[in-house]
């Protein structure tokens, strides 16, 4: 049976009527970019007009998470509504699995025309691969393995890669536009997901945007963190002040690509039925680290690994600003979408909800809590897994600035679960409700924290010996999860 025909048997009723004029949905995804990051939470130094423009005129989420604290694991639940340790996406560098539904499987079911822009790192995007962009549904591709800076390598449609001199971010949004005159001359709406490499490191910026930060304060010159050379690929450390400098110019460029997407849709009279969606996918890494409100940073369990920016920009459906302080996730964008399009969610465990009625204005709560799992893959690398792919099948093209095990691309890797043991339940989790949140293994082996984030955002007081009651029945709950997240992964369910 055909993945197309598999898609078919596993979907089941309509979640709400089709629209007789349906929207377009540009889904934007910054790489590294924490909540602290943006002008409109505050931020003493970023320059970010035109986020905070959307911010402003349209539905801004303040307690918007990425499902994971790192890259891969967050795109898997972006893409499929589902918390990647379901698919095995377990890591950075780990693959989505080609049974997977997809949120371009859904909008082509819809009638739409689709295309995956910038970095995919779920495996390769070249041609044949089991888990390129095209093999998960995506009619078109304009991507690369992982991330990039200027002057970026890209694969068109699983080609070999050739260069596109100029700024990456820039580059993305004329390959978005591109592809939206492409969708409309085949009559068609159009739904991209936009990926940018900006703020990853290495940093680089163009010189108008890098003066911009000409005057960071000091006291950061007298800080060193570690990085990867532009020069050699390899580790080091540098001042944190010329750091950020190149770190702010990436987020500024990237910024104004996204001004410049707009401008076009006002243009062209495309804007007041197109979605536009931005969200990083992880918190803060240590490199970019300054000004934080939030504890933690990028890989950690802490608001600051998980909580990004989150704002969605719809005039004709969100006509006037909306500020919403109701939990949302990346795992609620398939969800989302299936409802808009009046398509039936997938029919399977879904770890997200749709955002329809948070967009209408009529939730004030979430109904369910949020749950995040950093799986614990040195053991699952111990009982030596069988590979779910053939070696070539999971090494990359696209070329790095960065060396990774002494090379200059990303290869991935997948496994067939192994028989579940009690093991697979450790690694670093969470769980958020509406209130409390629980924090298992960050800061020691099962240790446990309990935050009341309503009262205590920057979570600096533990209340586990105050509140055991609220921590035993999150990590009931909690638990409860882990199991069926296992049996997803086994194929169970």
């Amino acid at each position: 049976m055909s993945r197309v025909a598999i898609i078919a048997v596993v979907l089941f009723s309509s979640c709400s009527a089709f629209s007789a004029d349906p929207p377009n949905f540009l889904l934007l995804m910054g790489d590294d970019h924490g909540w602290d990051e943006v002008g409109y939470n505050g931020h003493p130094h970023l320059k970010t007009p035109v986020l905070d423009e959307m911010a402003a005129s349209g539905l801004r989420l303040d307690r918007f998470y990425a499902a994971h604290p790192s890259c891969s694991p967050t795109r898997t639940s972006f893409l499929t509504g589902r918390h990647p340790n379901r698919v095995g996406t377990y890591a950075p560098g780990w693959t989505i699995r080609p049974d997977e539904i997809t949120i371009a499987d859904i909008l082509s079911q819809a009638g739409y025309y689709t295309s995956h822009i910038g970095k995919w790192h779920l495996g390769p995007v070249k041609e044949g691969s089991p888990t390129n962009p095209g093999a998960m549904g995506f009619d078109e591709w304009f991507s690369h393995d992982n991330f990039f800076e200027l002057d970026p390598v890209m694969s068109r449609n699983g080609g070999a890669p050739e260069m596109v001199k100029g700024e990456s971010s820039e580059i993305l949004i004329a390959e978005t536009i591109d592809f939206i005159g492409r969708a409309r001359k085949g009559g068609k709406p159009f739904g991209a997901v936009v990926w940018f490499g900006s703020p990853h490191e290495p940093y680089s910026g163009l010189e108008q945007d890098l003066t911009l930060y000409d005057d960071l304060p000091e006291e950061y010159e007298e800080i060193e963190v570690k990085l990867t050379s532009n020069e050699t690929g390899e580790q080091v450390s540098r001042p944190l002040r010329a750091v950020l400098r190149e770190r702010y110019a990436e987020i500024t460029a990237m910024d104004r690509s996204i001004g410049m997407l707009r401008e076009f849709l006002e243009k062209e009279g495309l804007k007041e039925n197109t979605l536009i969606f931005y969200c990083g996918d992880n918190g803060v890494p240590p490199s970019g680290v300054a000004a934080m409100s939030l504890r933690g940073q990028k890989a950690t369990m802490y608001e600051g690994g998980i909580r990004v920016p989150g704002v969605i920009e719809w005039p004709a459906r969100i006509p006037k600003p909306m500020t919403s302080s109701v939990n949302a996730v990346t795992s609620d964008l398939l969800p989302t979408v299936c409802d808009l399009v009046g398509q039936p969610f997938p029919n399977r465990p879904l770890d997200g909800m749709s955002l329809v009625p948070l967009i209408d204005g009529k939730v004030k709560l979430r109904e369910n809590p949020i749950y995040f799992w950093a799986y614990d893959i040195g053991s699952l690398r111990k009982r030596k897994p069988e590979p779910m792919f053939a070696s070539d099948e999971l090494i990359g093209t696209t070329p790095l600035v960065k060396k990774l095990k002494g090379k200059y691309i990303r290869s991935f890797e997948n496994y067939v679960q192994p028989e579940i043991s009690e093991n697979d339940y450790t690694g670093a989790r969470a769980v958020v409700d509406n209130q409390y949140k629980l924090v298992v293994g960050e800061a020691g082996e099962e240790e446990k924290s309990l935050f009341d984030l309503r009262s205590d955002p920057g979570e600096t007081t533990n209340l586990i010996d105050e509140k055991p009651e609220v921590a035993e029945a999150l990590g009931k709950e909690l638990r409860y999860w882990q199991e069926s997240v296992m049996r997803s992964v086994s194929g169970e369910e």
